[in-house]
């Protein structure tokens, strides 16, 4: 058995020494490069653009290149790779829950190592507490929150209709999701012309899982990303649930659903309900034909969701210049105005209270109420699944739902062999 690994020391103060800058002063300028995860242009891409376009004409000393680099898995293996090679971002925007692998692998400092001020400490303590867990290690905060979310129930309130439900009532637990979705369902003969549920098994299964295991009353892993926890019994009753609404109750389409035309499918009419992150609220708002609503996830013996989405992470590489420069960029692209306008423009959540104070705010929240589920979802939220050497843990888990979702295995057994090699992954970090 290998000796447990102990923290390195924390990169902080002068280690910028420790490697070169991507990207170094050019022509009076302090260069900033940051990586952020969009595979094809678009809005969001315009939207960054304009930020980084208004910081600029206000901070003239700093120059700011963003880079879109694909999916956020392309976004961390591409800012590992440069990094290590001494060539990296200044900034990236991953995933929250990479944090653990990438403090493991010395590649980025505390941001709280770089806040100078009371107002800086302000700063940083304005954030929602459950979006700033995922990034708090070792007694430091390694993330800015930044496009988070959460996951919540979109139903189409149509199809809730015609069905004989209640069409301004979302079901409040597992009896009443099974109850409704049995409802919603419409067969045509032998083919099934409308679902009731879906729920994406691609891209982030374990992510939905975890919605599943909250409500049942568990996590899937102990807050020091040392331990899991997947085959406690709460898991088990979780995850048969989620095949029962295939093989028991016939509302959910058999086998593996995928994450990328769950959306497709709602705004199509072929289910409905869904559960998705919130950032595809306004993507469901912009295009949906029919009048929809969105809710909390249903509760079993608590309600519950686990939260999501990337944070920004300050690389190694960044000189003590570019350390300034980005809190300047980080602070300017998080205040409450800002934070509010991404939240309208894009579906995620708002990251920090004051945000949904501002005047932008609230008139939309007048007109859309439904932009608010996710923000008051934060109460129940648990910390998305996060533990040492991250991608494998949850690539077994996630291997092993999917063989459960397909049928190829019983839902003890695959989460047995979940917590067997996710055991073993972590062995070396367990404390």
């Amino acid at each position: 058995m290998p000796a447990p690994l102990k923290r390195r020391t924390l990169l902080t103060g002068a280690a910028g020494a420790l490697a070169a800058p991507a990207i170094v002063r050019a022509q009076g300028k302090t260069a900033i490069e940051f990586y952020f995860p969009v595979a094809v242009g678009g809005p969001i891409t315009r939207i960054i653009d304009d930020y980084v376009a208004a910081f600029m004409q206000a901070n003239p000393d700093v120059a700011v290149k963003p880079i879109y680099a694909g999916s956020y898995v392309d976004t961390l293996t591409k800012a590992v790779t440069a990094t290590k090679a001494g060539q990296g971002p200044t900034l990236a925007v991953t995933l929250a829950v990479d944090a653990y692998t990438l403090v493991d692998d010395e590649l980025i400092v505390p941001i709280d190592g770089i806040v100078a001020t009371a107002e800086d400490r302000a700063w940083l303590d304005s954030f929602y507490p459950a979006f700033l867990r995922n990034g708090q290690i070792d007694g430091h905060t390694w993330g800015v929150p930044f496009q988070r979310s959460t996951i919540v129930m979109y139903w189409n309130k149509d199809a809730f209709r015609e069905a004989g439900l209640d069409p301004e009532r979302a079901p409040g637990n597992w009896e009443e999701l099974t109850a409704a979705a049995m409802q919603a369902t419409r067969r045509e003969g032998e083919r099934v012309a409308r679902w009731g549920i879906q729920v994406p098994g691609t891209g982030f299964t374990y992510w939905l899982f975890q919605a599943f295991a909250a409500q049942a009353g568990t996590e899937l892993a102990n807050a020091n990303g040392t331990k899991v926890n997947f085959n406690d019994p709460a898991c088990v009753e979780a995850l048969q649930y989620w095949i029962d609404l295939t093989s028991k109750y016939k509302v959910h389409p058999p086998g593996i659903v995928d994450w990328g035309t769950t959306p497709r499918d709602f705004l199509e009419g072929k289910v409905a309900m869904i559960w998705h992150t919130t950032g595809n609220l306004t993507n469901i708002k912009a295009n949906a034909k029919f009048p929809f609503g969105v809710a909390m996830l249903p509760a079993h013996k608590r309600p519950g969701s686990p939260t999501g989405g990337g944070n920004f992470h300050l690389f190694k590489g960044a000189s003590p210049a570019q350390r300034a420069a980005s809190l300047r960029l980080l602070r300017f692209l998080t205040t409450p105005e800002r934070a509010a306008k991404w939240c309208i423009d894009t579906g995620y959540v708002a990251t920090r209270p004051d945000a949904w104070e501002t005047p932008e705010m609230r008139a939309y929240l007048a007109a859309f109420p439904a932009a608010a589920v996710a923000r008051d979802q934060l109460k129940v939220a648990v910390p998305e699944l996060s533990t040492h050497d991250n991608q494998r843990v949850t690539q077994v888990l996630d291997d092993e739902l999917q063989a459960a979702l397909l049928g190829s295995k019983p839902p003890r057994a695959a989460l047995d062999q979940a917590q067997a090699s996710g055991t073993r992954l972590l062995r070396a970090y367990a404390r």
